[in-house]
């Protein structure tokens, strides 16, 4: 595709997809300029390497322009460009030999998880701990999540998505959602207080009753 620097005439996303498939640079550059920091929030999420959270946005947006024709505008450009992101961090999750659909169908843990319901203590436990302990903390238990269910459970908590933006993210209905959510909840909880059985309300640091 051939691009000129001819001044972008317009500021919706649509116009602006429609200007750089005329050739205008500058409008695929206003896109980029605009949703960036939301996409480097999203890939961090998938890693704490700044290096792979870089080429993880430089990827969408490189498949985001050689794709654009093939954009609808039946969703938004900005649920289009992040379902992008989510499935080139999954595509890396993938390379380091890791599935993002294991064990998806496995009962759930806690019977007292539930969407709309989840214990937030577990999401900032310990008011002691820095801030940058607690993101480090979140990152690692995060970790131990298949990435199907981090995906859910990053975007509801972390980024408080509507369901129905989810749904539209993953292209799947409002109530694969609320199942997934509620499966990702349990296992974050499961594997915080494996890992950190400090969280646990009633642990007592090893001594004895």
């Amino acid at each position: 595709m051939a691009l000129s620097l001819m001044q972008p005439q317009a500021s919706n996303d649509s116009d602006l997809v429609r200007e750089t498939l005329a050739g205008s640079q500058l409008s695929f550059q206003l896109l980029v300029e605009r949703y960036q920091g939301r996409l480097f929030a999203l890939a961090r999420n998938y890693s704490r390497n700044a290096a792979e959270v870089e080429d993880i946005v430089q990827d969408t947006f490189l498949k985001a322009f050689r794709r654009l024709e093939t954009f609808q505008h039946q969703s938004s450009f900005s649920t289009w460009l992040q379902r992008i992101a989510i499935n080139t961090a999954l595509d890396l999750h993938k390379r380091r030999g890791r599935s993002p659909v294991q064990a998806v169908e496995d009962p759930e843990i806690l019977s007292d998880a539930s969407p709309g319901n989840f214990d937030r203590r577990v999401m900032a436990p310990d008011a002691r701990l820095e801030q940058e302990e607690i993101a480090e903390v979140t990152q690692q238990v995060l970790e131990e999540l298949p990435d199907i269910f981090r995906t859910v459970l990053v975007l509801r908590e972390f980024e408080d998505r509507a369901y129905q933006e989810i749904a539209d993210l993953l292209g799947v209905s409002i109530g694969t959602v609320e199942s997934r959510l509620f499966r990702a909840r349990a296992r974050f909880k499961d594997a915080l207080l494996r890992l950190f059985p400090e969280f646990d309300p009633q642990w007592n640091g090893g001594e004895s009753q």
